[in-house]
């Protein structure tokens, strides 16, 4: 069997960043550019190059993207009092509260303080339960950009068998639930796995999708792959490469070199789900303007 196909995460981003452009474009014909505030507490390294880089891709998009950068140290107060003033600001169409928060911080409690309608992450329980039902709403960035990889890639889920290794409220609760629906890039039978599965290899096997979520790096070798099957690998891991300039490497949840000769079709990292992430944040944010007209 030849190599797997490389499903082309940048590629796809921008064919879908491309086809949001026309959208914008009406809106600001009537007067609204898409906005999202981004809430960023303390200094998290990771959480700095992620908000860049969504910044980045906004000013691209030519929308309205603004940090609000708070001390490590704030109050759940001081922090909710912040969220109820974005709630407010018609500049804003979106909010996004960048994770993980200091521990002082309760996560849930205070993301439950933004506005419904203001939801860029589709992760807000409201969003989520309106996904479940299969009614319309924000969808969660990562699972909604892993279905526009698929579209594009011109692969067929309807029938198909798809293994998830991961039962997070981000990635694999949401993508094991859309893969099951009854709608375009749904219809599949689903398994969904986690850390407590025995016989993890033979079930993952039966996949004809297999979704590898779990941020365990490499993990997911040969004998998890059924020949033929698409792989999507959500992991992005840090390991230690002193050959590198940087003495590190990201790597994903799956060996690449162990399957690429016996998938059909796999995402790489970086540069597989990952580009497709703040895609999708932008997508939402559009979507989430065109409610207000």
């Amino acid at each position: 069997m030849s190599k797997a196909k490389v499903i082309d995460g940048k590629q796809i981003a921008k064919v879908v960043r491309e086809s949001l452009k026309g959208k914008i474009n009406t809106l600001k014909e009537k007067g609204i550019t898409p906005g999202l505030a981004v809430v960023l507490v303390g200094e998290d390294p990771a959480s700095q190059v992620y908000v860049g880089m969504k910044e980045k891709a906004f000013k691209k998009m030519e929308m309205v993207s603004e940090t609000f950068r708070q001390p490590a140290d704030i109050s759940q107060k001081d922090l909710i009092t912040l969220i109820h003033k974005l709630n407010a600001d018609d500049r804003f169409h979106g909010i996004l509260v960048q994770l993980p928060l200091p521990k002082h911080l309760d996560e849930q409690t205070i993301l439950d303080h933004i506005d419904d309608n203001k939801d860029a992450d589709g992760l807000l329980p409201a969003s989520m339960g309106k996904m479940v039902l299969g009614m319309e709403g924000p969808l969660p960035c990562t699972p909604h950009g892993m279905l526009m990889l698929l579209k594009h890639s011109g692969i067929e889920t309807s029938g198909k068998h798809a293994v998830v290794i991961g039962r997070s409220n981000i990635v694999g609760k949401p993508i094991a639930n859309l893969l099951l629906q009854k709608r375009e890039l749904g219809n599949c039978t689903v398994t969904l796995c986690h850390s407590r599965t025995k016989n993890l290899p033979e079930i993952c096997k039966q996949a004809d999708i297999l979704v590898a979520a779990i941020g365990s790096p490499e993990f997911v070798d040969s004998s998890f792959v059924k020949e033929g099957a698409v792989i999507l690998d959500v992991g992005v891991n840090r390991v230690d490469a002193p050959d590198r300039k940087r003495g590190y490497k990201l790597v994903g949840d799956v060996n690449y070199s162990d399957v690429e000769d016996v998938a059909s079709a796999i995402t790489p990292v970086p540069g597989g789900v990952g580009p497709m992430t703040i895609t999708m944040l932008i997508y939402n944010t559009v979507y989430l303007a065109e409610n207000t007209l």
